[in-house]
C-alpha cells in the first residue's frame, strides 16, 4: 500500500490543479514547503530545518523520514514496530524520488538495517537500479557505510507478537488454506471447495470484511513526504515497516488509504477512502507545522 500510496501522490506532484480532492489550501506560490502524511509533526519540522538551512529538497526528504524512522512514528516507521508473521521487524519498503531528475531510489524487506531512507538514497546515487530487495538491499546498505547488522525488533514488538500467537494467529494475511484459525502450517485448500458459494453475497462481504480488518489508523504502514526546496525542485519519499502480522515480502491488495498532493507553486490537497486522513505542512507564512485534516 505504501508504495501505490507514494505512485498516487507522484501523479499529483507535478500536476497543476485548481480543484482539490477532498480539502485544499493555496500558499500562494510560496515556497519552500514540506507535506507529510499524518501529524508526524517532528518529521516535518526535521525536513524543515533542513530546507531552511539551505539543504536539497532530495536531504530534507531523507532527514524528515529519518527522523520519523528514528522516533518511530506510529510504530509504522522505523526499527522496533510493525512484526512479521514470524516476529521480525523489517524496512518493508522505502523509497526516495528526485523530481529535477526523475531518479529513483528504493529498497523492500530490508533485514538489519533501520536506516530505510537513507539506503533508498544510497541505491538511488550509487547504482544504476531503481529497487533492491530482501538480505541483498541489507548487504549493499552496510556495504555503503549504513550500520548493520542489527536486531530491527523490540521487545514491544515481541510481546506484540506473542499475544498474537497466542491468539491463534488471527488475524493474518493468509486465505483459502487449512487449518483455519490457526498459526500453521498451512496447506491449500481442496480446490472444489474453493468453487463453492464464492459469489454469495454473504461469502463477498465477509471476505472484505476480513481483508479491511488488517488496516487500521495505528498499522496503515507508512510516512510519505514531498518537498519543495528553496530552487523551486521537487522531491519525495516514503518509509515504513509494513503491515502488523504480514507474510514476509508482502503488498497488501486493497486501497484503504489517503493521499496528498502537492504542485509546483506549493498548493497542497488531500484525499482519503475508509477513514479519516490528517497531513501536515510547513510553509514560509506558518510559524510552525500544521496539521490539516481530511474526511472521506
Amino acid at each position: 500500500m505504501a508504495i501505490r500510496n507514494l505512485l498516487i501522490t507522484l501523479l499529483l506532484l507535478f500536476t497543476s490543479f485548481s480543484m482539490a480532492l477532498g480539502h485544499e489550501v493555496g500558499n500562494l506560490g510560496h515556497y519552500p514547503v514540506v507535506v507529510s502524511t499524518w501529524p508526524f509533526v517532528e518529521a516535518v519540522r526535521a525536513a524543515w530545518r533542513a530546507i531552511d538551512s539551505g539543504f536539497s529538497a532530495v536531504d530534507a526528504v531523507v532527514e524528515g523520514c529519518s527522523a520519523c524512522e528514528e522516533l518511530r512514528c506510529d510504530g509504522t516507521v522505523g526499527p522496533g514496530g510493525s512484526p512479521d508473521e514470524n516476529g521480525e521487524t523489517t524496512l518493508d519498503d522505502a523509497l526516495v524520488m528526485h523530481g529535477a531528475t526523475m531518479e529513483v531510489g528504493a529498497v523492500a524487506a530490508m533485514r538489519y538495517v533501520k536506516d530505510g531512507i537513507k539506503a533508498a538514497r544510497l541505491v538511488m546515487q550509487h547504482t544504476g537500479h531503481t529497487l533492491l530487495v530482501g538480505e541483498q538491499a541489507s548487504a549493499f546498505a552496510i556495504s555503503m557505510g549504513l550500520p548493520g547488522p542489527t536486531n530491527l525488533s523490540s521487545s514491544e514488538s515481541v510481546q506484540k507478537w506473542s499475544k498474537w500467537k497466542e491468539n491463534r494467529c488471527q488475524p493474518n494475511f493468509w486465505k483459502n488454506i487449512v487449518p483455519v484459525n490457526s498459526c500453521g502450517p498451512y496447506h491449500p485448500k481442496d480446490i472444489a471447495e474453493l468453487g463453492k458459494g464464492t459469489c454469495s453475497s454473504a461469502n463477498l462481504m465477509a471476505a472484505v470484511e476480513s481483508r479491511s480488518s488488517h488496516i487500521g489508523l495505528h498499522n496503515h504502514d507508512t510516512i510519505s513526504m514531498a518537498v519543495i526546496d528553496k530552487e523551486g525542485h521537487i522531491a519525495v519519499g516514503t518509509s515504513t515497516n509494513g503491515a502488523t502480522y504480514k507474510i514476509p515480502g508482502r503488498k497488501f491488495p486493497d486501497f484503504v488509504g489517503a493521499v496528498f498532493g502537492i504542485n509546483k507553486n506549493g498548493l497542497h490537497a488531500g484525499a482519503c477512502h475508509g477513514w479519516t486522513f490528517q497531513y501536515s505542512v510547513r510553509s514560509p507564512e506558518m510559524e510552525d507545522v500544521e496539521v490539516f485534516t481530511v474526511f472521506p
